[in-house]
């Protein structure tokens, strides 16, 4: 079995150990989190308001997380680094704080203790390979590879939309305007936004720090800065970006167009995803022509949900689309892919990734009977 270390035990770090929990790609051994109660953090995995509570609860001592089932060593060290990972055998480290001081350690902590690949959810220029599963899969070596960004939510839903797009009909230009949903570290009431990745400063954008409470809060976002990071032929330059943060607790949205170089059809767009979603190793693509809302797509592992209610054409080659994604599940999901994916690439195990290929867990269109 894969063994894994978590490094930050906040809202993405504990959704990747709960996705873990249902698929079993690999065993956590160690979780390191600055929270130095051990209750709380059993706590915090077991009664989740957004995804419910565990089938099987947690226990806790001084020193792990543990049910009839499973049993996770517990740190509580400030760095990355401090960490001995290696001492418990961990071959593949995931940092799930968000903390810059954290993701620059890691390119160290990784040869110090000879870790095979440390993944970061995070955009960060400091890496090895971005690496976004159905956009830039077939780049990644995770023995040149050594530290790698997971990316980050947005990118990871628009990312392999883009390229299906650029690689059918050429993109020449284009908008990208997400919807997200709040974060844990905006405030209730007005004030000043604590920065998560530099902890201690005020966050930069000011208007972060209004109330999340029943607001609309426009933002830039690096959204699209991040996408062209996995696909470079994409023309960053004339693609432009905006974002909402919007007072939802879960579940993403983006709202992109396109226009692309050559002309297209509605019924083509369709039947390029539906092609796409049939034959994807991972869950990365779900279409769906139901009448659905955000809080319908809790909880769904695809990368990315194509809403073609929404797919029109203006004149000839100007593309609408709308996606949905959950920016802690579905991200998080991509994140276990990751390390099942470069075990696989540096064990060759062809056998096990024709199983995953068939172990689809969502139909790949949502459509009315």
């Amino acid at each position: 079995m894969i063994r894994v270390g978590i490094n930050g035990f906040g809202r993405i770090g504990r959704a990747i150990y709960r996705s873990n929990l249902e698929r079993r790609a690999f065993e956590v051994v160690v979780v390191n989190d600055i929270n130095p109660d051990n209750g709380n953090l059993a706590y915090t995995l077991n009664y989740d308001t957004t995804y419910g509570p565990l089938r099987e609860p947690f226990q806790h001592d001084s020193r792990s997380l543990y049910n009839e089932r499973d049993r996770v060593l517990v740190t509580h060290e400030r760095g990355v680094g401090n960490v001995d990972w290696a001492a418990h055998g961990v071959d593949y480290l995931i940092d799930a704080t968000g903390v810059a001081a954290n993701w620059l350690a890691l390119r160290r902590t990784v040869a110090e203790q000879d870790l095979a690949v440390a993944f970061v959810t995070q955009a960060s220029d400091d890496v090895d390979y971005t690496l976004v599963l159905g956009a830039n899969d077939d780049g990644f070596d995770p023995s040149r590879h050594r530290v790698v960004s997971s990316s980050i939510c947005d990118a990871t839903a628009i990312a392999p939309v883009m390229k299906l797009v650029s690689r059918n009909f050429g993109i020449d230009s284009g908008m990208v305007t997400t919807v997200h949903p709040w974060l844990s570290y905006q405030n209730l009431s007005d004030g000043a936004a604590s920065s998560w990745s530099v902890p201690g400063t005020i966050h930069h954008h000011y208007a972060l720090g209004r109330s999340s409470i029943g607001t609309l809060i426009p933002k830039p976002t690096s959204a699209v800065e991040v996408t062209c990071r996995s696909l470079p032929e994409l023309p960053r330059e004339r693609i432009g970006s905006f974002s909402y943060r919007v007072p939802t607790p879960v579940v993403g949205s983006a709202d992109i167009t396109l226009l692309c170089q050559r002309d297209i059809t509605k019924a083509a767009v369709i039947e390029r995803f539906e092609s796409m979603a049939r034959g994807q190793r991972w869950p990365i693509v779900h279409n769906n022509f139901e009448p659905l809302i955000s809080a319908d797509f809790q909880g769904n592992l695809h990368s990315a949900v194509v809403d073609h209610r929404f797919t029109e054409i203006a004149g000839s080659r100007l593309l609408k689309l709308v996606l949905w994604y959950d920016n802690e599940w579905g991200y998080a999901s991509r994140v276990v892919d990751h390390v099942a994916f470069a075990d696989d690439l540096r064990s060759e195990r062809p056998r096990q990734d024709e199983r995953r290929r068939q172990r689809q867990p969502f139909p790949a269109t949502t459509r009315f009977a």
